[in-house]
């Protein structure tokens, strides 16, 4: 087992990675104040693994709740699920919520503890390769919105996130290419041996090899870890994390939520971020090449949907939340392994990029 650590003061918490440790209730019984636990699922994650957990919690007085599994039930509706039950079962300040499942499970039950009762202690367990190398870390809750992605949420950090490899060997073979997005992602911001590693790994990576798997989520969370810590609440660096998202998010609003995956949208967003950066004259032909090699080779999608015009991309872009003065902010690549964060850039550029997505 690896351990890592989210250095936020008095905030901190560990991350554990490993194989079978879901069940460890030694990794998780000291991150539980309080004698009443939430468990949030879904109606896939919960007849594979809820028993197991349940097994450490013995000494608790746990209740359940299980949602329906997809991105398109990410909304106020399964919040408010949440919070009927722990109104029902009559849960207090002192409870703790535990997020067993992908990331629309972490996203939503985070969500629900930082706004239950103002702020309850709520445990990140993640069940998929996306959200052990992400969505789990860093704090960021939410849900949708129709006119956009994650437009409704509140940071609140978790007291600890248990991430078992084993999980993964359940995730259909779209699920695990759409986590190798996220960790793509990570190589192309900031980390050029990373991203050198994972060129060298994706076949390993997609036949879900144990070792392999453990390293590309150590060193994805490390580089996010790292960045939290500069940049919790997303004032600056820490919207580096967005290469791809702001073209990946208006993907999925069009599209209809759950239609394309978080990190196939995310792939064909850093494939148009990579197109851009190029056009700019910031990285060469060859590398983005290479890009979209990379992209390719983990079975993610390099081209925008067939129905989505660069006016459909204006105008979700439009909402996306790190925009400023109506200006559309992009992460792009002035190198490969070095991201920046612009709002300066030729508007003819941006349109040739969208009108070329497809």
């Amino acid at each position: 087992m690896q351990t890592l650590n989210v250095d936020l003061g008095d905030r901190s918490y560990p991350i554990f990675i490993g194989e079978n440790i879901l069940g460890q209730s030694d990794l998780l019984v000291p991150y539980i104040n309080g004698q009443q636990v939430m468990i949030v699922t879904n109606e896939t994650v919960a007849p594979l693994y809820l028993e197991e957990l349940k097994k450490g919690l013995v000494e608790f007085h746990v209740d359940v709740v299980v949602l329906p599994d997809g991105e398109k039930y990410k909304n106020s509706e399964s919040i408010d699920k949440i919070y009927a039950s722990l109104l029902k079962n009559r849960h207090n300040r002192k409870t703790t919520l535990i997020a067993l499942g992908g990331g629309v499970v972490g996203d939503m039950c985070g969500f629900a503890a930082a706004s239950y009762q103002r702020g309850v202690d709520f445990i990140q367990i993640p069940t998929t390769l996306l959200s052990q190398v992400d969505s789990s870390v860093g704090g960021k809750t939410g849900i949708n919105h129709p006119l956009g992605k994650n437009m409704i949420g509140a940071f609140h950090q978790p007291n600890v996130v248990i991430a078992d490899t084993k999980t993964l060997t359940t995730l259909p073979e779209r699920e695990l290419s759409a986590g190798i997005a996220e960790v793509i992602k990570y190589g192309l911001i900031r980390d050029m041996p990373f991203l050198s590693w994972i060129e060298r790994s994706i076949s390993a990576l997609l036949s879900c090899d144990q070792d392999t798997l453990s390293k590309a989520i150590y060193d994805s969370c490390r580089n996010k870890a790292e960045i939290v810590a500069l940049d919790e609440r997303e004032s600056g660096c820490r919207a580096l994390l967005n290469l791809g998202h702001t073209f990946g998010h208006a993907i999925e609003a069009h599209q209809g939520y759950g239609n394309w995956l978080h990190g196939e949208a995310v792939g064909t967003g850093m494939m148009m971020a990579a197109y851009m950066s190029e056009k700019l004259g910031w990285i060469s032909n060859e590398d983005l090449q290479r890009v979209e090699k990379l992209i390719s080779s983990a079975n993610l999608p390099v081209k925008s949907p067939n129905n989505m015009t660069s006016e459909n991309f204006v105008e979700y872009m439009s909402l996306d939340k790190k925009n400023v003065d109506h200006r559309i902010r992009l992460v792009l690549l002035k190198a490969l392994g070095d991201a920046v964060i612009t709002s300066d850039y030729p508007s003819d550029v941006f349109q040739e990029t969208l009108l070329n997505s497809n």
